[in-house]
This record gives C-alpha cells, sequence and structure tokens, in this order.
C-alpha cells in the first residue's frame, strides 16, 4: 500500500483522538468545580439563575434563591462556581467599574463631532458643474457611435 493512501486516515484518527482527549479534560474540570462546592458558596447554573449553596448531596445541590426559597438541583445543572466578591457583586447589582474607570458613551452622536470645523470639509452630494456634464454626455455619446449595433 501507498503511504499517500494512508496519510488521510491517519491523520483523521489523530484529530479525532486530540478532540476526544480536549473533551474529557473540561469533564474533568466541571467535575473538579462541582466537587468544590460547599454550603455558602454562591453559583450560576447553566440556565443563568444566581443562588447560593444551602446543601450539596450527591447527585444534587440544594441551592436558596432567596431568602427562604429553595430549589434542588442537580449538580449537571450548575455552570459556575462564583467568588464570594463577584457573587456579592452580581446579587447587589454593583458595577464591576469604579466612578472613575467606567466607559463613556454618549447618548447621541452630536457629541462625537463636537470640536471639528465644518465649515470646508462637506461633501458636495449635488449636481457637477454643467461643462462636466455636457462633456460626459459628449462621451457617451461617441462611445454609443463605435459600439456595436443592436
Amino acid at each position: 500500500m501507498d503511504i499517500a493512501f494512508l496519510f488521510p486516515f491517519i491523520l483523521l484518527i489523530g484529530v479525532m483522538f486530540m478532540m476526544s482527549r480536549s473533551a474529557k479534560n473540561r469533564q474533568r474540570q466541571a467535575m473538579e468545580m462541582r466537587d468544590a462546592m460547599e454550603p455558602g458558596t454562591g453559583v450560576r447554573t447553566i440556565g443563568g439563575m444566581y443562588a447560593e449553596v444551602k446543601e450539596v448531596r450527591e447527585d444534587t445541590v440544594l441551592l436558596e434563591l432567596s431568602p427562604g426559597v429553595h430549589a434542588l438541583f442537580a449538580k449537571n445543572a450548575i455552570g459556575a462556581v462564583l467568588d464570594a466578591d463577584e457573587y456579592e457583586r452580581i446579587i447587589n447589582g454593583e458595577s464591576p467599574y469604579d466612578d472613575e474607570d467606567a466607559p463613556v458613551v454618549p447618548d447621541d452622536a452630536s457629541s462625537l463631532t463636537e470640536g471639528t470645523d465644518t465649515g470646508d470639509d462637506r461633501v458636495e452630494l449635488g449636481k457637477k458643474d454643467s461643462a462636466e456634464d455636457e462633456t460626459k454626455s459628449e462621451d457617451s455619446a461617441r462611445d454609443g457611435e463605435n459600439g456595436s449595433k443592436s
């Protein structure tokens, strides 16, 4: 057999091996993250709900959604275990930026053009001078005379 014939198959098997290896690595990391949960930890579910862990069981987790409201979730439904600071910031609705570091977003486009000289920088979108139009019409007439007859 020719090596050129076997090369695509060897390459395909190598790519499949690397993909399965990376998937197993992600599964291992997710399992370690879920095992690190303990009561009092803030979590985000895969549905985007933020809650505090009250009790960790073998395959499930009891979460407190709001004071006095508890729900039982599968461990696989936990998307991320959050730091205490990050969880408090999200729950309290605080901005991750200080007032000084906050990005400035203008309300309208007029603030983007302030301070620029708009006198001679404008582009005229109207018709050109009549002399230029006449030369263009003469050129197009010549093209029609020299062009193919239909």
